[in-house]
């Protein structure tokens, strides 16, 4: 990107975070002086964001210093903070399902949302543009195997017909084996991309981009986070009510609205670069995959570990049309990248698929999470 746009985006972010943190203290005193819980889920919601945005522009900028391939893990790594301190809250709070559907929201917005804005504006520029097929495709396999390690416990589960109450410490160590199998595959995958192969993972050479603050300063706004912890607390503790209120699902909560905090700065940052027609396509993939793969592979066995270790039961058991969406997701990103060319019509496939997902989870019913299919 040349200065002059880099410097609009700059611009746009800085106006767009100036208007959003008026409500971090207008979310602190809904909590406070205990409002309606619509008004402290819908103002703690958009306070997250702001901090979400600050939190992930202190580590673009920290990425800056180091090569790309490292660059490129610190902001798959981090860009996935919020998602966890929010998921804790929620395990602690006993909202498992908010949890499970959160991690799968999280993944599909990036593989389906965030990759078809790309696309599409990238195809409406160009007609056809490649991008690196090595690294799709293998970013494609992982997360094949992250659906394998979802569709084997709910086929667990199902294969129990009517004796699976009295398995349910089976389907807890199976949770727990499979999540210490994610976290291997995940430090073979960073030794994969650190390491051995790559080479697969850089890309052509561009303008380079110099860190904009000082260390210290992006020091000190990592410490922002902290901040989150609070209003992740008011978020999740409004929800209930603002299920009974709106009528809206816990899983539509989970899966579509919660992943927007998650995701805000990668929203954000795409959403600009598409305004500018400046989307770097093997950068928005890389960003777009590696944070799945985080999820997938690191994020969600951390929150199964952690149930363990505070007696909630938080397992990798998904209901059968949470674990088809997944697979469908997945699906659709491998069979539309394994070519490696981009084209508006692709962006468009990839964004009706996750309309139709969201209004499916619209009106999927919430259930008490028991292990039956």
């Amino acid at each position: 990107m040349n200065s002059h746009v880099l410097q609009m985006i700059f611009i746009r972010r800085i106006i767009m975070i100036a208007l959003l943190l008026v409500f971090i203290p207008l979310g602190y005193i809904a909590h406070a002086f205990n409002w309606n819980d619509a008004w402290v889920f819908i103002l703690n919601f958009l306070a997250i964001i702001p901090l979400a945005i600050i939190f992930e522009y202190a580590i673009d900028d920290i990425s800056l210093r180091f090569g790309q391939t490292i660059g490129d893990l610190l902001l798959a790594t981090f860009s996935n903070t919020v998602e966890i301190i929010i998921s804790i809250s929620a395990l602690k709070d006993g909202q498992i399902r908010v949890v499970q559907d959160s991690i799968l929201g999280s993944i599909i917005l990036n593989l389906l949302l965030i990759l078809g804005i790309s696309f599409t504006r990238v195809g409406i520029s160009s007609k056809t543009q490649k991008f690196n097929q090595i690294v799709a495709r293998t970013s494609s396999s992982l997360m094949t195997l992250a659906c394998i390690a979802l569709i084997i416990p709910a086929a667990f589960v199902h294969s129990l017909g009517s004796n699976q109450n009295n398995h349910n410490e089976q389907l807890s160590y199976l949770s727990y084996g499979t999540a210490m199998v994610l976290l291997i595959i995940y430090i073979l995958y960073l030794v994969f991309q650190l390491k051995t192969h790559s080479h697969i993972f850089q890309r052509p050479h561009k303008e380079d981009k110099e860190p904009k603050l000082p260390l210290v300063v992006s020091l000190i706004l990592l410490a922002t986070v902290t901040c989150a912890v609070a209003f992740s607390e008011f978020l999740v503790s409004s929800i209930e009510g603002i299920v009974h209120t709106f009528g809206i699902t816990k899983a539509f909560i989970g899966l579509i609205i919660l992943p927007i905090v998650n995701k805000a700065s990668e929203l954000l940052q795409t959403l600009s670069s598409a305004a500018d027609d400046e989307i770097d396509l093997d950068f928005a993939i890389s960003l777009a995959a590696g944070s799945s793969m985080h999820i997938a592979f690191f994020v969600s066995p951390l929150l199964v570990i952690l149930g363990w270790v505070t007696g909630q039961e938080m397992t990798l058991y998904f209901k059968s049309f949470e674990t088809i969406v997944l697979f469908i997701s997945v699906l659709m990103t491998y069979y539309i990248i394994q070519n490696g060319e981009s084209n508006w019509l692709k962006g468009v496939l990839f964004l009706a698929t996750y309309v139709i997902i969201a209004i499916a989870f619209f009106f999927y019913p919430d259930e008490p999470l028991s292990y039956q299919m």
